[in-house]
């Protein structure tokens, strides 16, 4: 296995081609939580936050919502440090009760759809009346999980590159980047 180093971390992010800036993304946010705020002011929703990716995503979102809401948090993951994905590690489940609410969940990203589609499963196990999905960014690809459908709400439509910035890792580095980034390969 290769070592991550500072120099190569930084042009990593130098060689990045930006793909949307932050005016864009927090453009985007906003869209999202206008139809939020739409749909659900009156549904007291708890929203999960899939960790860490969209811890980003849900502090901005957040701030947008004028609305009476709970929010919770939960970690599943099927990449760890990898740039590809494996099997679906829980590693922190929701401590609230989904017993007869509406769950807005949370992600940065809607790629194949294989974590988002094991959190829904929770959710329903767990009692939720509602099920909403958002997602910063959906991924252009035909790689999605046949079952899964596309979110709720979604911030951008990005193209099928390795994605990284406002919450997407490289390598668990990267998530604070001021925009979203795709690697050059």
């Amino acid at each position: 296995m290769n070592q991550i180093t500072t120099e190569g971390l930084y042009k990593i992010y130098k060689d990045a081609e930006c793909i949307f800036s932050q005016q864009q993304v927090m453009q985007s946010i906003q869209r999202v939580g206008e139809a939020i705020q739409a749909d659900l002011s009156d549904a007291n929703p708890i929203f999960l936050i899939v960790m860490k990716g969209a811890a980003v995503f849900a502090g901005q979102l957040l701030t947008h919502l004028d609305m009476p809401l709970e929010v919770d948090y939960l970690h599943a993951t099927r990449y760890g440090k990898e740039t590809s994905g494996g099997v679906i590690t829980w590693k922190v489940k929701p401590q609230s009760s989904l017993e007869g609410r509406t769950v807005v969940i949370l992600d940065d990203i809607l790629d194949e759809g294989h974590t988002l589609l094991s959190i829904q499963e929770y959710c329903k196990q767990n009692g939720a009346s509602v099920i909403k999905t958002a997602v910063l960014v959906n991924k252009r690809h035909d790689r999605r999980h046949p079952q899964m459908n596309d979110a709720d709400y979604v911030g951008l439509e990005a193209p099928d590159k390795f994605l990284f910035g406002y919450g997407m890792d490289f390598k668990e580095y990267w998530r604070n980047a001021p925009g979203i980034y795709a690697v050059v390969e």
